[in-house]
């Protein structure tokens, strides 16, 4: 599953801090953001600074890969963060 809305795009960066057992206010220190701001992205804020939203991105590990889904220069695609459990798991806590 690719990254479609504000929303998904918080799911992941919440489930990352969490199991990077990093608190709000930790991860907000680190990226130079106030805690509001991390709130605000996790709960899929439209709006977030695209610098800052990457900033995020790089502070907890997670790429970013604009490149061919099913083969990259370097081979086969590579494995990674199960988007689609991080999705379904953050939409099942809404309810």
């Amino acid at each position: 599953m690719l990254i479609r809305t504000p929303a998904d795009l918080g799911a992941v960066i919440r489930d990352r801090r969490k199991r990077l057992k990093l608190d709000q206010s930790s991860l907000a220190k680190q990226i130079g953001v106030s805690r509001q701001w991390v709130i605000e992205i996790e709960h899929g804020h439209p709006r977030a600074e695209l610098a800052l939203v990457l900033r995020a991105l790089d502070a907890l590990g997670i790429p970013v890969d604009a490149g061919d889904q099913q083969k990259t220069s370097r081979g086969p695609a590579r494995s990674g963060v199960d988007i689609n459990a991080i999705v379904t798991k953050a939409k099942k806590g809404k309810t």
